[in-house]
């Protein structure tokens, strides 16, 4: 799957802010690709210790193993390569955005957005070529692969030991990763959005949910609509008039403007959007299963030697080395 060379998405750089954006835009149904060849500034980290929910700190390689298992299990495509340039597709200029509105075109072929067509193609270090309709800048390496379709003026020099040298100027995206080329996003580099992964994590969500809504606004969704929130929602939230589709569809309608009530599209639009928030429904023995799910997932990261001796020094094992409440064995099976 990963040598497919037509994309929606194609990411350079899987680290917290690469990964987080190829999560949000695989979860959401666009075919993601990305690439990365681990030139990135965590790995210069000893250790990390504030990013949120390891009150412990992680080190890094088990981070970074749960980063790209995440990317995976979301249904983006890994692959260890590095990218020399990002060029137009068939030589064409792309059309322009602007920090108020998408740098995509309509073109939607399917309920999540992704479109035929590519704005760039892109290759790599090991030869490979991939077309893609979207691209996401999100390495810290000087962005000099995108010399070709942003221009000499992305980049701005700097004096270093006597020597110049040129870098991608950060403050050349705006504050939502949006460029005036149409298709291209940049998470990083983005300045002090970068300086720890928590930060850039959230960076790249940030702009991916900013990439998702300019698919979800080619595809004709209402503005007050297009806004993609990617969780989950109790059964609870179900009930009552909201568990007839027919609120949903009053609730929908109040969103779409009176000029727009009438488009032949807004009905499938309707039927799409409500089919997609139904989809989200949970309910608490679902939930249970999701649970166990998630904790053995992150048991499968953890050294096998460490969780032996975590389970002996809490009297977690009976006399033949077994779990009190019987061997689990590998959490995979």
């Amino acid at each position: 799957m990963s040598e497919r060379t037509e994309r929606d998405v194609v990411v350079v750089g899987g680290g917290p802010s690469g990964a987080s954006t190829a999560i949000f835009t695989a979860r959401y149904g666009l075919d993601t690709l990305v690439f990365d060849r681990g030139v990135a500034a965590l790995p210069r980290s000893a250790f990390l210790e504030n990013y949120p929910g390891f009150p412990a700190g992680i080190d890094i390689e088990t981070y970074r193993g749960l980063l790209h298992d995440h990317l995976e299990t979301a249904g983006a495509d890994l692959v260890a390569d590095t990218v020399e340039a990002v060029e137009h597709a068939d030589g064409d200029a792309p059309a322009t955005g602007s920090a108020d509105g998408p740098t995509g075109d309509a073109g939607a072929d399917d309920e999540h957005g992704n479109e035929s067509g590519a704005h760039f193609v892109v290759t790599t270090a090991d030869g490979r070529t991939v077309r893609a309709r979207h691209v996401v800048a999100a390495s810290w390496y000087d962005g000099d692969y995108l010399r070709p379709v942003v221009g000499d003026d992305a980049y701005e020099s700097h004096e270093h030991d006597g020597e110049s040298h040129e870098h991608f100027d950060g403050d050349y995206p705006d504050a939502d990763g949006r460029t005036d080329v149409a298709g291209l996003y940049v998470v990083a580099p983005a300045g002090q959005r970068n300086a720890q992964a928590v930060v850039a994590a959230g960076q790249g969500a940030h702009v991916a949910r900013r990439l998702i809504k300019d698919v979800r606004l080619a595809r004709g969704y209402p503005d007050d609509l297009a806004e993609h929130y990617d969780w989950l929602r109790s059964a609870s939230e179900f009930s009552g008039e909201w568990a007839e589709r027919e609120r949903w569809r009053e609730w929908f309608d109040d969103h779409v403007p009176d000029a727009r009530a009438g488009d032949d599209d807004i009905a499938a639009l309707r039927a799409s959007y409500i089919d997609a928030a139904f989809e989200t429904r949970r309910d608490p023995a679902a939930v249970d299963d999701l649970r166990e799910r998630a904790h053995d997932r992150l048991l499968s990261h953890l050294d096998d030697e460490r969780i032996r001796a975590y389970a002996a020094e809490h009297d977690l094992l009976d006399g033949d080395g077994a779990t009190a409440a019987g061997d689990a064995g590998d959490p995979e099976d």
